[in-house]
């Protein structure tokens, strides 16, 4: 059985909307949270009750996660403008 070894390079990873895209996942996670409270005598006692406390897990993990996206995003830039400015000497 012989080693495995890549042909190729990987391809570089894809950057988007990263602070975008969490902030509106974790504001769906609190929606879903919303409209499921109301409800949740009718979800206990199917014992369901666990999805409205996984909509609310979901939306404090997100806000966990905008929290590092964003601290990303900054040292993302930071080390973006330090190489800029290290070309330019």
């Amino acid at each position: 059985m012989a080693k495995w070894t890549p042909k190729h390079e990987a391809p570089e990873p894809l950057e988007g909307p990263v602070v975008a895209t969490i902030t509106g996942g974790t504001i769906l996670w609190f929606v879903l949270f919303l409209v499921q409270v109301p409800f949740y005598g009718w979800f206990a006692e199917r014992d369901l009750g666990w999805w409205v406390w996984t909509c609310l897990a979901g939306g404090g993990l997100g806000i966990i996660g905008i929290w590092y996206v964003r601290k990303r995003d900054a040292a993302i830039k930071r080390a973006e403008a330090d190489a800029e400015a290290r070309r330019r000497k």
